[in-house]
């Protein structure tokens, strides 16, 4: 058997020792290059370590790059919020044939950088994930993004990219696409909607019929587009081709050029049109007196009160009420029936509230949902403002409306806030409670109340609270089988002390829910299926609390990125970067992300109780509470 020579082995050693470590090197010039475009020469604030020719980007891992383990390639590159004001130029990062090899994320969100050479992205061939938005890149998008056939999530919103978008839908694989507040144009190509989890380009200049499909992302996915249409957004107009169509041969024309054929069509068209509007205008009559007398014939027959209720007596016909008395301000002048349509609650702390003084006072419209619209109402013989909840289309008869109420008077808890008194008829409904000047959760965090500090601690005595007040509302409830059934962050209130409240507990009739989840449909079937729905909304509540990012489509575009990010095991880029800058401990950011999946799993059967929630969230809240009391020691 023929041996190799020893000096042939070295000399194949050697090469192979030069050629890696010739990579390498190439590796390390190619993202320092990269890396001084990006910061213009200058380190940004917060100073990168580890970025010098003297290291090893994975083995001395420098900061914002993540490798793969084994091959020691670098894999994932995120550099998101370091203030840096350079070009991102693709040249540079493009080259390394290593580095293009391996390299799948790309993340330079909210910055201040811009583009160059970004033509030559398309050398990034292995590039799933790229993420660009909060900067100040301009110009046309590059028409080679549609060659990176590994793309999944693309991410430019928040920037100034102009033109026409390249034929993006040639990727098979997206599933993320964001691109709202640009300068983009032209129409909005003609994508495979059903394999979007993530869709925005609102607020550009999009023009055009949406695509096909796209209609199962919501309005606010296309809004501000002035000249975009179809569904969700209105209908297209329909083009009066014909116009524009020459005229037949030895056809007349008017004295002002317009043929006696075109004459005729637009005197067509114009009856036809009137024909239209006088048929709409009865339909509208016809509609308008129905309600009425609806409306009138839904107060007459509104269920009498028990004697443990107070009934306001009086006759209400007082024309001067605004939006949110006017439907039934009409009823009331014609009926002078409303004894017993504003039930006060026997353990309110309000003065005798009169349905009457309740309509005259000044109504601030404070926002509107799905379900309905909320207002606050200051009422001079009242030592506190109010809330009044407003809701339609919630089919339920008097009288079991009357003992759900009854029901959840019975039931209280320091974090759930009362109601004060209700009003019920077919067409809608009313809800009073107390008015919370600290505003919501949401507000907090994503709102006009965010500078305030919320720190993690707060965050998660936040979230501790609201799984004990559920579990509590939900174990005593159970039988009854009345959930909240709107459970979200702008429905939990803060009260003077900052202490969360549930608001509207039991509000909205949940029966069979279905919920897209990750792509799937998971329906709510089970006996306890409002609950198991408010376990999903609570999870959502805690994603939000960890991420810091609003929620779209019900939660389910947020509990879909976070499900997707923890499945991808890069866990930490999900948390809210003021949580990391403060220092927040981030084993129990885990375990608290950990409790929120399970919540929003797309099997009902696999949410975890209330109850198992709350004692697993009191036991990391008393970890945190330990670690604080350690650290305060001296």
């Amino acid at each position: 058997m023929n041996q190799i020579p020893i000096w042939v082995f070295l000399i194949s050693l050697f090469l192979l020792l030069h050629s890696t470590k010739s990579e390498e090197e190439e590796v390390k010039h190619s993202l320092l290059s990269f890396f001084t475009k990006l910061s213009n020469n200058n380190g940004p604030l917060d100073s990168i370590t580890g970025w010098n020719l003297t290291s090893d980007p994975c083995k001395d891992r420098w900061k914002g790059i993540i490798c793969d383990k084994r091959a020691l390639s670098v894999k994932k590159i995120f550099l998101d919020g370091l203030n840096f004001s350079g070009t991102f130029d693709a040249a540079t990062l493009c080259t390394a044939k290593s580095l293009v090899a391996s390299l799948t994320v790309v993340s330079l969100n909210d910055n201040n950088i811009r583009g160059e050479n970004l033509e030559e992205i398309e050398n990034c061939r292995q590039l799933e994930i790229l993420y660009i938005r909060g900067n100040q890149f301009s110009g046309s998008l590059p028409n080679s993004l549609p060659r990176l056939i590994n793309l999944k999530r693309l991410y430019i919103s928040n920037n100034n990219f102009s033109g026409s978008l390249p034929d993006l839908a040639r990727l098979s694989g997206l599933t993320e696409f964001l691109a709202q507040n640009n300068q983009l144009s032209g129409a909005i190509p003609n994508f495979d909607f059903a394999n979007f989890g993530v869709f925005n380009v609102s607020y550009n200049h999009f023009k055009g019929p949406i695509p096909r499909g796209g209609a199962r992302f919501p309005v606010s996915s296309y809004i501000n587009n002035p000249e975009l249409c179809g569904d969700p957004l209105p209908n297209c107009p329909i083009p009066l081709a014909a116009s524009a169509l020459p005229s037949a041969p030895g056809t007349q024309k008017s004295n002002g050029g317009i043929s006696r054929n075109q004459i005729l069509m637009f005197s067509g068209y114009f009856l036809l049109g009137l024909a239209l509007l006088i048929l709409i205008i009865l339909r509208l009559l016809r509609k308008r007196e129905k309600i009425k007398e609806e409306k009138i014939e839904a107060v007459n027959n509104v269920a009498a009160v028990d004697g443990g209720f107070k009934k306001p007596n009086f006759n209400s016909k007082d024309d001067k009420l605004d939006e949110i008395k006017s439907e039934i301000s009409d009823v009331s002048g014609e009926s002078g029936v409303f004894s017993s349509s504003l039930v006060v609650l026997p353990c309110s702390d309000v003065n005798e509230l009169r349905f009457e003084n309740l309509f005259k006072a000044p109504a601030e419209l404070l926002g509107r949902g799905r379900h309905g619209s909320l207002y606050k109402v200051i009422c001079e013989d009242q030592a506190m403002p109010l809330a009044v909840k407003r809701i339609q289309g919630w089919i339920m008869s008097g009288n079991d409306f009357m003992r759900r109420m009854q029901r959840l008077d019975q039931v209280k808890h320091p974090n759930v806030l009362p109601a004060i008194a209700f009003y019920c008829s077919r067409q809608e409904k009313l809800f009073v409670y107390e008015y919370q000047k600290n505003g919501s959760l949401s507000k907090l965090l994503h709102g006009t109340q965010r500078g305030k500090a919320f720190d993690w601690s707060s965050r998660l005595s936040i979230a501790a609270t609201i799984a004990e007040a559920l579990a509590f509302m939900h174990q005593q409830l159970h039988n009854d089988g009345i959930a909240h059934g709107n459970l979200k962050s702008s429905n939990i209130l803060l009260n003077k002390n900052m202490e969360p409240c549930i608001s509207e507990y039991g509000l909205m009739v949940v029966g069979n829910q279905s919920l897209s989840v990750n792509g799937f449909q998971a329906k709510e079937e089970t006996e306890d299926g409002g609950f198991k729905a408010d376990i999903y909304g609570f999870g959502v509540i805690l994603l939000e609390l960890l991420t810091g990012k609003m929620v779209q489509n019900n939660g389910m575009d947020l509990a879909r990125w976070v499900v997707s990010v923890v499945r991808e095991e890069w866990t930490v880029e999900v948390f809210d970067k003021a949580l990391i800058q403060e220092g927040a401990s981030e084993e129990r950011m885990v375990n608290l992300l950990q409790i929120a999946v399970k919540c929003v799993d797309r099997s009902p059967e696999a949410r975890p109780g209330m109850k198992q929630i709350a004692r697993m969230l009191n036991t990391i809240k008393g970890e945190e509470e330990e670690r604080s009391m350690d650290a305060s020691e001296p």
